[in-house]
């Protein structure tokens, strides 16, 4: 797609021919009639083999390409192809006639008024797609090639393990899965020979419901966890449950025994109690060809690395890594830290955070060239649930995903332990104190960064609902509803607040009318004083309070509805404020330099 192959004559820029159709809201590449292009094969090639096209039938062929769709059903695909509407100003620039060579000069000047405004506008229509080519391999360009791009990809059914779909108003969390099966030219020396390959490397993506922070979970591989019961599709389309296996490491819930991804999905959920909408898994080719396709990404490093395994071979200092040698960095362990696989996470995520870095960059966003390149090396390298397998799918989740900051997106690894079983220390198990205070913030949408004044003046606001008088606990009036918290919550806690803390002015009204995401007390402006007093009984955080804009009149009691947060009575459900200062973490915007 470089346009200096299509000979063009008047210096045109390739981003300037992606042109808004009005009809779909899409930018479209629109090439010059005088200088024809192949179009897209039926098959979904993405150079074509049909001979070339010029002038009206060139162009109505390329709409018709554009306007191509695919669907997914039981191993088929659906195409219905209709022409796109014409959209103006579309004519050639270097037509022969004199109207059309005015109408060319008079495009051109307007054009070069307005360059840098135009390349600005590009930069941010761009921007809102581009990271998600590393988190999601979305096709911002997929609809030049929907079809190809489709026939791409990958996917098999996520057996129920996910929440079926991600939604625009709340957070997304996305399970990201590298394997270490030796699939794709060139991968032969790397993981196990015959294997099915392993949860490798896994990262959980949660992206916060204002879009405005994003934290990246990374789940060590050797981690010493229960694996659940997995019901998973097999090829014939029956279903059959393979076995959990309890006490093993996390890696094997991945393609041993038959496993799937949406086992590895129920795994997480059992660790982190995160269910993911989707998963998407990559292979040793994701890393040589998204690194690749961006023209290399930017590393550094604080001394030499060499590892025998990866073949890594590096002095200390700047590089610019892409191909064989960007995977054998993101693989190597031997050579940094202490040799083991915490320390290869680290220099994992130093290598996400810097292809970010370079996806945002100028030459990035505004190259329909490196767009459509990535577009094909995403699709090509990942496996997806049959939810998402579809390229608009992608690009809409990627769009989503795409909207924070990246100053505001956190790796951090989950916080773990030696096994104390083991002499000789090959695993880890999780430091339940703080592995559960990090899953509490994610759940709980909490940025693990700073971001927005904005957000932080309402927290601010909210924590200054505790403060202020407490009434004395027989004074406190309280209806308890169990919202989906354990069976039994709602009378549990009555007899706990009754006959443990003398709040005997409270009464068990039983289930909810409707299931509640979080424990919340719902209270009147004139019963602050009771719902501090319940709150500091209960351990509720200040974003459980919920007070009313009308004062309570006579005996009105207020309201406590137990979330699946509710862990039991007298066990506090106070969310955590900030992360522990030892977790390991590292912030998406700035350089770190691998050790």
């Amino acid at each position: 797609m470089d346009a200096q192959s299509r000979g063009r004559a008047d210096e045109i820029d390739p981003a300037d021919q992606w042109v808004l159709n009005p009809q779909t809201g899409n930018y479209e590449l629109r090439l010059d009639q005088s200088a024809p292009q192949s179009v897209p094969s039926s098959r979904g090639s993405s150079r074509g083999s049909g001979p070339r096209e010029s002038g009206a039938g060139a162009a109505g062929s390329r709409r018709d390409a554009v306007a191509q769709t695919a669907s997914v059903g039981s191993g088929s695909r659906r195409r219905t192809a209709a022409p796109a509407p014409e959209v103006p100003g579309q004519r050639s620039r270097r037509a022969g006639d004199a109207s059309g060579g005015r109408a060319a000069q008079q495009q051109a000047g307007r054009r070069k008024r307005n360059q840098a405004k135009t390349r600005k506008k590009k930069a941010l229509l761009w921007t809102g797609g581009t990271l998600a080519f590393v988190l999601v391999g979305t096709a911002a360009a997929g609809y030049l090639y929907l079809e190809h791009l489709n026939s791409n990809i990958t996917s098999v059914p996520d057996d129920g393990a996910g929440t079926g779909g991600f939604s625009k108003d709340r957070a997304i969390n996305i399970l990201l899965i590298g394997t270490d099966k030796r699939t794709g030219d060139g991968n032969e020396g790397y993981g196990d020979r015959n294997s099915a390959g392993h949860a490798d490397t896994t990262v959980l993506l949660h992206v916060s419901k204002d879009r405005t922070n994003a934290t990246a979970l990374s789940i060590p591989r050797d981690l010493i966890t229960d694996i659940p019961d997995c019901p998973t599709t097999q090829e014939d389309g029956t279903t059959k449950t393979i076995p959990g296996s309890p006490g093993t490491r996390f890696n094997i819930s991945l393609g041993q025994g038959g496993r799937t991804p949406s086992c590895t999905m129920r795994t997480v959920t059992e660790i982190t109690g995160i269910k993911p909408d989707h998963f998407m898994v990559a292979d040793f080719n994701a890393v040589k060809t998204l690194s690749s396709a961006v023209g290399g990404v930017p590393i550094c490093l604080k001394k030499d690395l060499k590892d025998k395994d990866s073949k890594l071979n590096l002095p200390a200092g700047d590089h610019t890594l892409e191909g064989e040698q960007a995977l054998a960095f993101v693989r190597t362990r031997h050579a940094v830290g202490f040799g083991g696989d915490l320390d290869r996470i680290k220099i994992q995520q130093q290598f996400l955070s810097s292809l970010m870095r370079k996806l945002k960059s100028n030459d990035t966003l505004t190259s329909p060239t490196k767009l459509v390149s990535l577009a094909e090396a995403g699709t090509k390298a990942l496996t997806v649930d049959s939810k998402i397998d579809d390229v608009m799918k992608l690009r809409d989740l990627g769009l989503e995903l795409g909207k924070f900051d990246m100053k505001n997106l956190t790796f951090a690894t989950v916080p773990v332990v030696d096994n104390p079983a083991e002499k000789v220390k090959a695993t880890v198990v999780l430091d339940t104190a703080k592995a559960e205070s990090l899953f509490a913030m994610v759940r709980e949408d909490v940025s693990l960064t700073e971001v927005e004044g904005q957000k932080k003046a309402a927290k601010d606001k909210q924590n200054a609902l505790l403060e202020g008088t407490r009434a004395e606990a027989s004074d406190v009036r309280v209806d308890v509803f169990n919202g989906g918290g354990p069976t039994g919550s709602a009378q549990k806690t009555l007899d706990w607040l009754q006959n443990a803390e003398g709040v005997i002015k409270s009464a068990n009204k039983g289930n909810a009318p409707a299931k509640v995401s979080r424990t919340t007390l719902e209270y009147a402006p004139n019963q602050a004083d009771q719902a501090r007093k319940l709150a500091d009984l209960m351990g509720l955080p200040a974003a459980a309070l919920k007070p009313g804009t009308e004062d309570a009149e006579g005996l009105e009691a207020m309201t406590l509805t137990l979330g699946p947060d509710f862990k039991g009575a007298g066990v506090p459900i106070t969310g955590p404020a900030k992360l522990p200062d030892d977790v390991t973490r590292v912030e998406a915007d700035k350089k770190v330099c691998a050790e």
